[in-house]
């Protein structure tokens, strides 16, 4: 176990490099002059030169040992991403400001979303075929069937405008949140129980759930500690490729409902042409989706003992 643990962690260093090179590249390179950006086409040469000297854009790119690289790679060590020239403050700052909001909406709509898509599909696999079974598959064929702007819009004019029951904008208490909740949570419900459904069923008809039935273990029993088991390796990979945009938030979700989250500040960067925000967004995004992945290779490990390196 610790072996394979070992060589996952050295596999994350080439590829962190890899993210940490592209992301220079992108917005140094082939971004164009960062200076022509925030300052315009008619900017002048001398204002141009005077903003690379602040920002250090006038440093060699890679092949220097004071490279704009080279002095990329050290700030982010040291946890600073830059400064934002529109909002006169560090990126860091900017970008912890809306993680609170950001996870605030999206953790409880993974978390209530996943635990409720996996009892219904446990009722499905658990009913296949009968009437139970059959409904949860045509409610989940018509939640996946509808946009999920008609989800916001809909919730925000029935039960929000009309009935009253949530607040429509803002970010002042818990109540804001219920309604962008319920709707993150309604709008993949449908998706997320046919794939457990699917996942739950691959494991039903295998001959050690034969085995199992044949020592008198209970259906109930057999599902939750054999089935739900062994079919947790595709249930994981899948609600793992959703924990990345914990962190960098519901774009959709907080305009629609003025929450203030990662979401907003990377929309609001990019209108101000923030290169600096953008590009914190960015780098931060790519680095939880490698600590999720290495997480998730863990998991499988844990949760398969036939899971090894080579």
């Amino acid at each position: 176990m610790w072996r394979y643990v070992g060589k996952r962690l050295l596999q994350v260093v080439p590829t962190t490099f890899g993210i940490l090179v592209l992301t220079f590249v992108l917005f140094n390179v082939v971004g164009g002059s960062p200076a022509e950006t925030i300052l315009g086409k008619n900017a002048t040469a001398e204002a141009i030169a005077a903003f690379n000297r602040l920002h250090g854009f006038d440093k060699p790119l890679l092949f220097a040992l004071d490279s704009q690289f080279i002095t990329f790679v050290s700030n982010l060590l040291k946890g600073e991403l830059g400064y934002s020239v529109e909002l006169k403050e560090p990126v860091t700052s900017v970008l912890l400001r809306g993680v609170g909001p950001s996870l605030s909406l999206t953790v409880p709509i993974l978390v209530g979303g996943t635990l409720l898509a996996l009892m219904l599909a446990l009722l499905s696999a658990a009913w296949r075929g009968r009437w139970v079974d059959k409904s949860i598959l045509l409610v989940s064929t018509v939640l996946m069937s509808v946009n999920y702007v008609v989800w916001v819009l809909a919730g925000q004019f029935f039960l929000a405008y009309k009935a009253g029951l949530f607040p429509i904008w803002g970010y002042e208490s818990a109540a804001y949140l219920a309604l962008p909740v319920l709707i993150g949570i309604v709008s993949s419900l449908g998706v997320d129980v046919r794939f457990f459904r699917t996942a739950l069923l691959d494991e039903i008809y295998k001959p050690y759930i034969l085995t199992a039935r044949s020592r008198g273990r209970s259906a109930a029993y057999i599902l939750v500690f054999h089935v739900l088991r062994n079919a947790l390796i595709p249930i994981v990979t899948y609600v793992s490729l959703s924990i990345p945009y914990l962190f960098s938030g519901s774009l959709l979700l907080e305009s629609f409902f003025g929450i203030p989250g990662l979401g907003s500040v990377a929309i609001n960067a990019i209108h101000s042409s923030d290169m600096a925000v953008v590009r914190g967004v960015v780098v931060m995004s790519a680095l939880v989706y490698q600590f999720v992945n290495l997480l998730t290779d863990l998991a499988y490990a844990a949760l398969d003992p036939r899971v090894r390196l080579k």
